[in-house]
């Protein structure tokens, strides 16, 4: 019987461990062997290549454009949605009147699917029947290009990322700003401390382990970004939106390079991999 006790916790971790191994783990070790490989259309097999799919990867002009379109985009938007999702976690703690609204407002852009919020943000940003450039117009400013024109498609991306997941965010930051214990805030005040010195003594010290969570989270989400590219840009204009994921589908599914798109997932898992590890370090450092 207490054989059987023991075992009882395996056995109900069986089914999701066996899931996990399914979809997660198998597919991760098939793309690293897969990288080693070349396919073969006129016999239909597989040639083993070693690691020149790496070495044309690394030295394709392309590729290594992709790679600095998709750092150029995550210096960016990561920093800026977990600076607004702080902010907006911090906003919506507080008393205020219309408090319920604003927390509607927030819902909206995450039960939007990724999808259908590019559709929406292209014919709300279109150069010409767009309601940012009718808008514009109303104060004067003249039509601007927005995802047509290279000098501006990144940071309309970055605009619609942002609009996707602020939100989101600021719920894991909200339920770590409720953890807060309300003791400290008023020790805070019989010491009196107000605004800013509150936040950077008390909120952010208590406040690490949820944005370390966001950090990680975030920097995932934004480094796996693909919907945009697919369904706005294609990679362009003059492949200024040709972000690393949508380089590895087109390798994949258009160039059937399928040895290629492997290779290059594996750069992307390594480089996602090394940057989690850096900002885990730094955060928990600052603990």
């Amino acid at each position: 019987m207490v054989r059987r006790a023991r075992m009882t916790p395996y056995l109900l971790l069986l089914p999701a461990m066996a899931g996990l191994v399914l979809f997660k783990f198998y597919p991760l070790v098939n793309g690293f062997v897969a990288s080693f490989f070349a396919d073969s259309f006129a016999t239909h097999t597989r040639v083993f290549v070693g690691l020149r799919n790496y070495a044309d990867a690394l030295t394709s002009r392309i590729f290594l454009n992709s790679v600095l379109v998709t750092l150029l985009f995550n210096v960016i938007v990561n920093p800026l949605q977990i600076a607004l999702a702080t902010g907006l976690a911090l906003f919506l703690v507080q008393e205020i009147r219309g408090k319920k609204a604003f927390r509607t407002i927030q819902i909206i852009p995450i039960v939007v699917s990724f999808p259908i919020a590019c559709i929406l943000w292209s014919i709300i940003l279109d150069p010409e029947q767009g309601l940012v450039n009718s808008l514009l117009a109303v104060v004067g400013i003249h039509s601007q290009p927005f995802l047509t024109d290279r000098r501006q498609a990144l940071g309309s991306i970055i605009g619609i990322a942002t609009w996707k997941g602020v939100g989101y965010w600021a719920l894991f930051l909200i339920a770590g700003l409720q953890q807060i214990s309300a003791s400290l805030y008023e020790s805070a005040r019989i010491d009196g401390a107000r605004g800013f010195r509150t936040f950077w003594s008390i909120t952010l010290p208590q406040m690490k382990r949820p944005l370390l969570f966001v950090v990680v989270a975030d920097t995932v989400s934004n480094f796996l970004m693909f919907a945009p590219q697919y369904l706005i840009t294609k990679g362009g204009p003059d492949r200024s939106t040709d972000f690393l994921m949508f380089e590895i589908f087109k390798n994949a599914y258009e160039y059937s390079n399928v040895g290629g798109a492997m290779a290059m997932m594996v750069v992307l898992v390594v480089a996602v991999l090394v940057i989690i590890g850096l900002e885990s370090r730094l955060l928990r450092d600052s603990q």
